[in-house]
């Protein structure tokens, strides 16, 4: 439960820049339930109402439950975003950001960085949920294990965060140090699980419908977040619908080409309607093309041609080419979708590791560039 929401299948589908606005949201809504979250937003580029930041926050008329990521490092703008939130009906639950290790982000003392800090992190947790109360806004947080493994710091916020008063708690087991590379550490999800009394959902490594189930297995938590694994799969939320509901019965239904074509087709037309404009909806679905084909004997000029598309029509063109009687490469199942890169030295603000309790926010902390 998110407030009196139920969540159901318990699968949340995580921000990604770029990724998750209106149409890519409608697209994963269409296959399956759940909680869709748009991309995140900073809590400066909220309160100061830069357009752009506006415009990423629109929701679609039939989008029952908006979700909604913020962004801030410091505790007073991040209770205005809140409050701004709530009093012009922008979204009906808030999620707090303490995992994005972007080094833009975390050089800043933000994202995965903050928890350190960790009586900043409190005062930013209690003052959003005592902003969000008034309204009604259940609020959660999703956070990594910490910045490497010499600082980790995941129980300790999550345990704070339950005393703030959040609704549920999300962790990507991994450290910022990580990125996205190695496997997630399922076993520190059950550790949080173990400590909390509130909600706990897992994330890190859900390809498949069945993975979702064995993290469920594995850590005891509440549900998933799902992110990279989605990426030219939208299906996988129809996947993991049936998975929740069928449980030791279930099996997956994989797509053909044909049916994946069709998909595709449907992605750019939602990006045209959602950009009110087919030359830049066309541009903003090429970097799917690469992650809907993974696998797929599809050649390379034809792949390429697909990724440089400027108009609905050269796509169904493009597509007609495709042999729809083509099945799905079981050899791509289980496989890392989306960015995998090495792990590396996190960006963090002049002697941000020297103290814990130090509250200060870091100067040139909050950013009004919205999306991660």
């Amino acid at each position: 439960m998110f407030g009196d929401h139920a969540v159901n299948p318990p699968v949340v589908l995580a921000p990604m820049a770029g990724i998750t606005n209106v149409a890519f949201r409608r697209l994963c809504r269409e296959q399956g339930g759940g909680v869709y979250v748009c991309e995140m937003i900073t809590t400066r580029a909220l309160v100061e109402r830069i357009p752009k930041t506006l415009k990423m926050i629109a929701f679609a008329e039939d989008e029952g439950f908006r979700s909604l990521q913020l962004y801030g490092v410091d505790p007073d703008v991040t209770a205005a975003a809140v409050r701004m939130v709530g009093e012009d009906n922008l979204a009906d639950h808030i999620d707090l950001n303490f995992g994005c290790p972007v080094p833009k982000v975390t050089r800043r003392g933000g994202g995965s960085a903050l928890p350190w800090r960790r009586r900043l992190f409190g005062r930013i947790v209690s003052q959003a949920v005592a902003a969000a109360k008034p309204f009604g806004i259940p609020l959660t947080i999703k956070m990594r294990k910490g910045i490497d493994d010499d600082h980790l710091t995941y129980v300790e916020a999550g345990l704070a965060a339950q005393e703030a008063g959040v609704t549920a708690v999300a962790l990507h087991a991994r450290t910022a140090e990580q990125r996205y590379s190695g496997q997630a550490d399922w076993d520190a999800i059950a550790t949080l699980k173990q400590a909390l009394d509130v909600p706990v959902l897992g994330n890190g490594d859900i390809w498949e419908g069945s993975d979702a189930l064995r993290m469920v297995e594995h850590t005891g938590c509440d549900g998933v977040v799902v992110g990279r694994g989605c990426l030219g799969r939208p299906w996988l939320f129809a996947d993991l619908e049936a998975a929740f509901t069928q449980g030791a019965d279930y099996r997956p239904v994989l797509p053909t080409l044909g049916e994946v074509s069709k998909i595709i087709a449907r992605h750019a037309q939602l990006l045209v309607e959602a950009l009110e404009d087919e030359r830049h909806g066309c541009a903003d679905f090429r970097k799917h093309v690469a992650w809907y084909l993974k696998g797929f004997p599809v050649g390379g000029e034809l792949r390429r041609s697909l990724a440089m598309i400027s108009s609905l029509a050269e796509l169904d063109d493009l597509l007609a080419k495709l042999d729809p009687a083509v099945p799905f490469p079981v050899e791509a199942l289980g496989q890392p979708r989306g960015r995998v890169n090495a792990p590396g030295k996190v960006s963090l603000p002049h002697g941000w590791l020297d103290s814990r309790d130090d509250e200060t926010v870091p100067e040139g902390a909050e950013t009004d560039d919205s999306g991660g």
